[in-house]
């Protein structure tokens, strides 16, 4: 340890010495002594009051000087007065605030009594306020020395907050709305990152309700998102949305609503990649997204004009792949099979792509051109048709109401006429064969609409072999039967 305990009084006393002369290098050896010692948990546990609070006349006295040059536009180059405007911070200035801060930052480690002592003595509001003012510097003389000041603020705020309620709602109360979205708005990627850990230990279920409903909120869960979309390696953000954002509805509604498409993709996405074994989507954000496709998934149609803007398509594209996932294997989502409206839309906008795609030729138009750029293409209709083909397929899994609801819209024709080779729409014959399978299972008046129209000729009957199946009667029913697909051309 690098200062024994039976030398805190003369800490103290070198501490109070600082502010009544200029900085020196001295000063600066004084703190990097306490922020070494404060690593130590013997040290933190038995710390004395009077050596935390030793440190608020210096941060006074450092945050005076960075205020001054956020007020003049510029950091001086030392820590001597600067006319009418008072002292600015130089580098031995910037350099010293950032040790306070990590010495406060130390003191917090796993101890809930000093982080309640610093947070009495008011140290967050005056870490607050020089953070503040350490983002206004003009830092070209000293942008490293003012980056390390306003990192290691940053980091205070982020240990004090860590499992301590009382200074989680204490920095809330300072930072929210606004200082909090100038934070996440800095350049220096590593601030934000640092800002986007005290976001996180803020947060809880109360915030996120205020971030929905009170001005300015919204504002800053959309910077979130769009940290997310933009710096996807800041893993605090895509934390706070995952963790925090799609656990409340109300938050995902609000935010989707002043959403841009691309905001709104990134959201999907988010979405998306957390349908796993440990989902945290709660059933109200799955049936707002369902909500969302039926009211929007008309917009995909604008791709078959040149004109188009894909970006309200690309949303659409997203929503449906979301829903695809959802209603795949996860029993908590299965209710979208009753969300009313849901199959009916879906087997209607697959009649007009499919429709748009025999009527002029487009992207809808079904090809078979593999080269890389066709199937590499980011654009929202590779796969649509697919999707809707597959989402169809698990509406109506062991459901027989929307397996009838597909005979009477004239859905299994349809299916059925998607079963050719389309290099936008990969394995589609894979997802027809899969929802003809869920249509049929235990459904014989589904069974005799496919057995007529494999009686209508060799086109049908051809069209169901190339699937890699046949029906076969047995018993008064009809089967649904895997075959060899060269035997069932012989």
């Amino acid at each position: 340890m690098a200062l024994c305990l039976g030398n805190m009084t003369e800490l103290t006393a070198s501490i109070n010495e600082i502010i009544k002369e200029e900085f020196s290098l001295k000063d600066l050896r004084v703190l990097t002594s306490l922020t070494t010692a404060l690593r130590e948990q013997e040290y933190r546990d038995s710390v004395p009051e009077d050596v935390l609070a030793s440190l608020m006349p210096v941060l006074n006295r450092l945050a005076d000087e960075i205020e001054a040059g956020a007020g003049s536009g510029e950091a001086g180059a030392g820590s001597g007065e600067a006319g009418a405007g008072g002292r600015q911070a130089g580098p031995l200035s910037l350099q010293m605030m950032a040790e306070c801060f990590r010495a406060q930052r130390n003191a917090c480690i796993q101890n809930t009594h000093n982080q309640n002592r610093l947070r009495e003595l008011g140290c967050l509001e005056l870490c607050v306020r020089v953070v503040g003012g350490l983002s206004q510097l003009n830092m070209d003389s000293t942008q490293a020395a003012s980056e390390a000041a306003l990192r290691c603020g940053l980091q205070f705020l982020g240990n004090v907050a860590v499992g301590n309620q009382l200074c989680k709602d204490h920095i809330w109360n300072l930072c929210f709305p606004d200082k909090m979205l100038a934070l996440l708005s800095l350049t220096d990627s590593k601030a934000v990152g640092y800002a986007s850990m005290v976001l996180h230990g803020c947060l809880d279920q109360d915030k996120l309700q205020m971030m929905a409903q009170q001005q300015g909120g919204l504002p800053l869960a959309r910077r979130v998102i769009e940290l997310c979309r933009t710096h996807p390696d800041l893993d605090w953000t895509i934390l706070i949305a995952t963790q925090h954002f799609l656990k409340s509805p109300v938050l995902v509604e609000s935010m989707y609503a002043c959403m841009e498409p691309l905001e709104r993709v990134t959201l999907l996405q988010l979405v998306s990649a957390q349908l796993g074994d440990d989902c945290v989507i709660t059933p109200g954000v799955a049936r707002f997204l369902a909500t969302h496709f039926q009211e929007d998934g008309a917009a995909v149609l604008s791709l078959a004009t040149a004109s188009a803007d894909p970006q309200e398509a690309l949303v659409v594209s997203s929503l449906l792949d979301v829903l695809c996932e959802m209603t795949s294997d996860h029993k908590e989502f299965m209710f979208l099979q009753d969300q009313p409206g849901l199959l009916k839309t879906t087997v209607e906008l697959l009649h007009r792509v499919h429709q748009l795609g025999k009527t002029s030729r487009n992207v809808f138009t079904p090809t078979q051109d593999f080269s890389s750029s066709s199937s590499s293409s980011s654009s929202p209709s590779i796969s649509f048709k697919a999707h809707l083909v597959r989402f169809i397929g698990n509406l109506s899994h062991h459901h027989t109401h929307n397996q009838n609801l597909v005979r009477d819209l004239e859905g299994i024709p349809l299916i059925l006429d998607n079963c050719s080779i389309d290099s936008n729409n990969p394995f589609i014959s894979q997802w027809v064969f899969f929802t003809l399978r869920n249509l049929l299972e235990q459904n014989p008046e589904n069974q005799e609409v496919v057995a007529a129209l494999e009686r209508r000729g060799p086109a049908d009957d051809s069209a169901l072999l190339n699937l890699g199946f046949q029906l076969e009667e047995r018993d008064g029913s009809l089967l649904l039967k895997r075959v060899n697909k060269d035997e069932g051309n012989d």
